[in-house]
């Protein structure tokens, strides 16, 4: 089935205002993580999606930071500057770029050198030499792996910098892209999303991920707009109906898994679902437990199973339930079925990847080479797709 044509004006380079309805926790209490439930509706934008496309978010920074950067640099906010990178047609005001348009995280050594230039203090301007050093690149990764760009002017306030040229060090603000959780075959006008929010401690300051920070904790419900653009993706469930499809996605991974049952279903779809599912804990972690038990119940998810890291003593990954149901799991692909991964590119994916190469060479009575082959026609079939990042 083609995806519907999108009649909207609104893209990535003209998002469209949205306002978000909902934000509720999905964990209990006691849970390690805070994930949330977001409803974003799409108003009168024209904006159309399929289940496996992605929502882009337009974030802003938070204005304590900007604020205190503002202060480091003895800038009221009002100076105008114009980022190189920005290629603006006229200059903005300084607390505007650094609050919507230019990302306050991940500095390079670029700006190490430019303090280098400009400090005045001989212990800041040793600490620097020290860091510039040919024989300290991973001393220097590391370093500024733990800063943002707050922490240096903190750290070196005799590195008098005006604003243009701190504006010239930082890159351009990104719109963050996450998995649709939603159909639009049950809700046409909203796009659910299911977001990790991003906190931690690194230099000894608190860290905030800006989009996921953004949403949770600065957009007001039915107030703030969100600008949001469709990202259309290769990523979905089988065309063909008849067709089972297995889905992987522990934590927020699950997201588009929730889009693609919700649409199996509404669609009618007589080829079966199998979801596997993990976290940390069982009792504060099953993120929409209530709804996969009742797809369970009645029989539109043949089966769910569910791998929870922390419960026991032994940590249990969702690779390791594909191991346990391995036979099974080979009679579904042996007869057609699609295999669908989506969450941690870095571990997770790869863990799922060598688990389904070996239940296939076992299940399959196939050698380790045949094995390959095989993943590898189920990947030029499109039965094997994945939403890693």
């Amino acid at each position: 089935m083609s995806a519907p044509v999108t009649t909207s004006t609104f893209s990535k380079d003209n998002p469209f205002p949205a306002k978000i309805t909902e934000n509720r926790l999905l964990n209990k209490a006691g849970s390690a993580k805070e994930t949330r439930h977001f409803v974003v509706n799409l108003g009168d934008s024209g904006l159309h999606y399929k289940a496996g496309d992605s929502l882009g978010v337009f974030p802003t920074n938070r204005p304590t930071e900007v604020a205190e950067i503002l202060e480091r640099l003895g800038a009221t906010g009002d100076e105008l500057v114009s980022p190189a990178m920005l290629k603006l047609p006229a200059p903005l005001s300084l607390r505007e770029v650094l609050s919507h348009r230019l990302a306050l995280g991940s500095p390079t050594a670029k700006i190490i050198n430019t303090f280098f230039a400009k400090a005045t203090d001989a212990g800041e301007k040793a600490k620097l030499e020290t860091l510039l050093k040919p024989e300290a690149k991973d001393q220097l990764a590391g370093y500024l792996d733990e800063r943002e760009y707050v922490d240096l002017l903190a750290e070196f306030p005799s590195a008098k910098l005006t604003p243009q040229e701190f504006v010239d060090h930082l890159r351009k603000l990104m719109p963050r892209l996450y998995s649709i959780a939603s159909s639009s075959k049950v809700y046409p006008n909203d796009i659910h999303l299911t977001v990790a929010i991003v906190r931690y401690t690194t230099n000894h300051r608190e860290r905030h991920g800006v989009c996921s920070t953004f949403m949770a904790d600065r957009v007001r419900i039915n107030e703030t707009p969100a600008p949001v653009f469709v990202s259309n993706s290769h990523f979905g469930p089988p065309e063909d109906t008849t067709k089972d499809a297995i889905m992987v996605g522990p934590g927020t991974g699950i997201a588009p898994f929730r889009a693609f049952v919700q649409d199996r279903v509404a669609a009618g779809a007589t080829g079966r679902n199998w979801v596997f599912f993990g976290d940390q804990k069982s009792h504060t972690d099953f993120l929409y437990q209530e709804e996969w038990e009742n797809y369970l119940a009645k029989g539109q998810v043949t089966h769910l199973d569910l791998a929870w890291s922390r419960d026991q003593i032994l940590k249990v990954y969702v690779q390791d339930k594909m191991r346990e149901k391995g036979a099974e799991l080979w009679s579904w692909l042996n007869n057609g079925g699609y295999f669908f991964v989506c969450g941690d590119a870095k571990r997770m994916a790869k863990d799922v990847d060598v688990a389904l190469h070996d239940v296939i060479a076992q299940h399959g009575g196939m050698t380790a080479e045949l094995a390959v082959e095989y993943v590898k026609q189920m990947k030029k079939d499109k039965r094997y797709q994945r939403d890693v990042y």
